[in-house]
């Protein structure tokens, strides 16, 4: 039902909405949801509005025609509204007003739905034909130190603590997207920065406390979009970390859940059994797969359900609203597997609804390849499950990189044969470009320790990140071979400040001037790599053939019609022949090459010798 204002007509003409004879309604509504919305969108919009009683009110929007409210949901909590609005495709952008009524009053929010840009729901996306720069803000440059510790935050900055906030922050990363740019990369993909309100390891931003605004000791939401905006201008994509399996126990609503079952409640704390198995196994019981995606992640971190259809709606608006507020190019999810399947799968086909080129990758931490495909979109799953997420990260190819790279073993399986092998499964994924390889992330060992602080094995893995199909990522610092500051201490101890970031570093390894030595050298060949990259569409979408070797080398070539590049790795301690007469079927017609790391004129044959661990990289045209 909607109401009228006291003592207008109750029915013909009604005046036009007068919002200053409206009280406001600063003391009475608390929260809404979404903050703002637009014009032209096909996401339907839902408002949360949070105010002491607020469910006891009757809602309408006054300021305009063509937007309404369709219905009213009372949560269990009386403190919350859910409001159904309706957007006429005519409607004008502008200032709208919430107005409630309850016992004889009204008051009211304003309410802004803007123009939406144009060309927004065409909008392109981050693809093989890009490289991601992975980041974590806290630990990579602060640019503002006025907002290292903040009033209202329960978590001071301690950059000497390895589980505690370091101060980097969004003026950071502006200042040194010309650093990411140069090194060949086309993408940035921070670490969460919403609020993050924990009393300990804030820093990381996993554990959400406030779904619409950025940490303020990051910078503000206008700040993230000239972020997002400046890095455009630099040639720079922008992917935004995201969490809907799980928010923070610092959220605001954990003291007034809008409903029992907004997130998943158990008699006493019950952790996920991390059983991704379940989601696909034919002989998985209920009980295991409850567990599996109602579980907490930690005690820290309550699992949100989306089963329940408001919580859902929730996170589909959301994601929603901040690609369009910053302009955004794309989404990582984190801890994908851990939300429930098919509400999950309902997410992503309502952005990609939204966006219909926009990618989304998520965290599918599996050894499994098998496993690990099911969860990519389109593919041909025998129990007819389609995830809609359009790519995956590939934590196999990881394993095998990190588990390949460290050994002169020759035995039966090991060295580089692990990465052949990882490959040859490439049949079971429904799109192998739409991969995202790694050796390293914020997650994982610094790929510098697995190494053992190993240049040439580092630049090993640089050329295959460069070089094989799909979207290769570099966890910051990796390109210089940073290790961890103390292994022991886990994730803070791999998580370490990027010198040059902070004012009084000793160095200085965003100034090229500050490079010298291994720092400069391993830079120089990252960048020679990735900036080659960029401009060799036959790495972004060739196809692939790889030969088999028994004494820890590898070679392929990336394919097309016009141009083939020629990878040879020796992983091993000794110098190795080429074997080019055994790759005939690609290598018979290819005269005089590019050895794209000396930019020297080569010709390949069986007489060419690679030295050890050392690359050979060659691009022909055909």
């Amino acid at each position: 039902m909607t109401l009228v204002v006291a003592g207008l007509a109750a029915c013909g003409t009604q005046p036009a909405f007068d919002p200053d004879s409206v009280a406001d309604a600063a003391d009475e509504v608390t929260r809404v949801e979404p903050l703002s919305w637009w014009t032209g969108m096909r996401t339907p919009l839902q408002l949360l509005v949070n105010g002491e009683g607020i469910a006891a009110c009757d809602l309408r929007i006054e300021g305009g025609e063509g937007v309404k409210i369709s219905a009213l949901h009372p949560a269990e909590s009386p403190n919350y509204l859910f409001a159904d609005v309706e957007i006429a495709d005519d409607a004008a952008a502008g200032t709208y007003y919430l107005v409630f009524s309850r016992d004889g009053r009204e008051f009211k929010v304003p309410y802004e739905i803007a123009a939406r840009r144009a060309g927004s729901a065409q909008r392109k996306s981050f693809s093989s034909a890009d490289a991601i720069y992975l980041l974590m803000p806290d630990r990579f440059a602060d640019g503002d130190p006025s907002i290292d510790t903040v009033a209202a935050m329960q978590e001071p900055a301690d950059r000497s603590a390895f589980f505690g906030r370091h101060g980097g922050d969004l003026q950071g990363m502006i200042d040194h997207l010309d650093y990411i740019a140069s090194l060949g990369m086309t993408a940035v993909w921070p670490t969460p920065l919403l609020v993050d309100n924990e009393p300990q390891g804030s820093y990381h931003g996993y554990a959400c406390g406030d779904y619409y605004h950025i940490d303020p000791r990051f910078g503000t939401n206008d700040l993230y979009r000239e972020f997002v905006a400046k890095a455009h201008e630099k040639g720079l994509k922008v992917i935004m970390d995201i969490v809907t399996n799980h928010c923070g126990v610092s959220h605001w609503w954990m003291n007034d859940l809008p409903f029992a079952d907004w997130i998943h409640q158990f008699p006493e704390y019950t952790g996920t059994n991390v059983c991704f198995s379940t989601n696909m196994d034919p002989n998985a019981s209920r009980y295991d797969l409850n567990l599996q995606e109602s579980g907490w992640f930690v005690p820290s971190m309550p699992d949100m359900n989306l089963d329940n259809s408001f919580v859902l709606h929730y996170f589909q608006q959301w994601a929603v609203w901040w690609a369009e507020f910053a302009d955004l190019d794309g989404f990582r999810v984190d801890t994908y597997p851990y939300n429930e399947k098919v509400p999950m799968s309902e997410w992503c086909a309502s952005v990609r609804r939204e966006y219909p080129e926009l990618n989304i990758v998520g965290e599918c931490w599996t050894s499994s390849i098998p496993q690990l495909a099911y969860w990519q979109g389109g593919n041909a799953n025998k129990d007819g499950f389609d995830s809609h997420l359009p790519a995956i990260m590939d934590f196999p190819l990881q394993e095998a990189l990190c588990r390949a790279l460290p050994t002169d073993s020759l035995r039966w399986g090991e060295g580089m044969t692990r990465v052949y092998d990882c490959l040859s499964h490439d049949f079971v994924y429904q799109d192998v470009d739409n991969l995202l390889i790694f050796a390293a992330n914020h997650d994982t060992e610094r790929i510098g320790d697995v190494l053992r602080r190993n240049p040439d094995r580092l630049k090993l893995s640089m050329a295959m990140l460069a070089t094989m199909r799909g979207i290769p990522q570099i966890f910051a610092g990796d390109e210089m071979m940073f290790t961890s500051k103390d292994r022991s201490q886990g994730h803070g101890g791999l998580r370490v400040d990027f010198p040059g970031g902070w004012q009084g570093d000793a160095k200085n390894l965003f100034d090229p001037a500050g490079r010298t030595g291994l720092d400069k050298e391993l830079f120089d060949y990252t960048q020679r790599l990735f900036q080659w990259r960029k401009r060799t569409p036959v790495l972004h979408t060739g196809r692939t053939m790889h030969f088999l070797a028994r004494d820890n080398t590898y070679a392929y070539f990336r394919y097309d019609d016009e141009t083939v590049v020629f990878v040879f790795i020796n992983n091993s301690r000794g110098r190795k022949q080429v074997p080019w007469s055994h790759y005939a079927e690609l290598a018979a017609d290819l005269k005089a090459g590019r050895n794209v790391l000396t930019d020297e004129t080569i010709t390949v044959d069986d007489r060419t010798t690679v030295g050890p661990r050392q690359a050979l990289i060659v691009e022909f045209k055909r």
